[in-house]
């Protein structure tokens, strides 16, 4: 087994990455919940539906949009149903429910929007220079064309 090790200074950037990364996104959360009540998952919900299905998807397009797994999304809709931002119904022509966004829904993003994008600014964009952005960029292409071909990679 080959065991690849990596130095001090590289866990370090690894720990300042991951800590950057989580204390952004902690303070847009909090600002989002704070101003709206919705949730990271909420949020992530109520986008995703009028992102990718105008207000409604079917339920696995969904979770599968979101990386969760069917059950974890039950739940979460379940607890949205209850406030009164989603609901779901059963397809009638084939096998599957479809996530609706109610009116609330919609508003309730729509107030979000604006919180969750002046946050983002304020925590990150606005610390960037323009070379800061090319370098994330970059990064970020390489990482997803690396991550890719791995997962990608059928098993020897």
């Amino acid at each position: 087994m080959n065991k690849m090790i990596i130095s001090e200074e590289e866990m370090q950037i690894w720990h300042m990455w991951k800590s950057s990364y989580k204390s952004i996104f902690g303070r847009v959360v909090k600002d989002m919940f704070e101003k709206t009540g919705l949730s990271e998952g909420d949020f992530g919900i109520l986008d995703r539906l009028d992102l990718y299905g105008k207000g409604k998807l079917r339920q696995q397009e969904l979770a599968d949009s979101m990386d969760w797994t069917k059950s974890r999304l039950s739940h979460h809709l379940t607890r949205m149903e209850k406030r009164g931002l989603v609901l779901r119904k059963p397809i009638e022509t084939e096998r599957g429910v479809q996530v609706i966004t109610t009116s609330a829904g919609k508003s309730a993003l729509e107030d979000a929007r604006p919180i969750v994008s002046n946050a983002i600014r304020k925590y990150f964009l606005d610390l960037l220079t323009e070379q800061d952005i090319e370098s994330i960029t970059n990064l970020a292409e390489r990482t997803k064309a690396k991550s890719s071909s791995v997962c990608n990679t059928p098993p020897s």
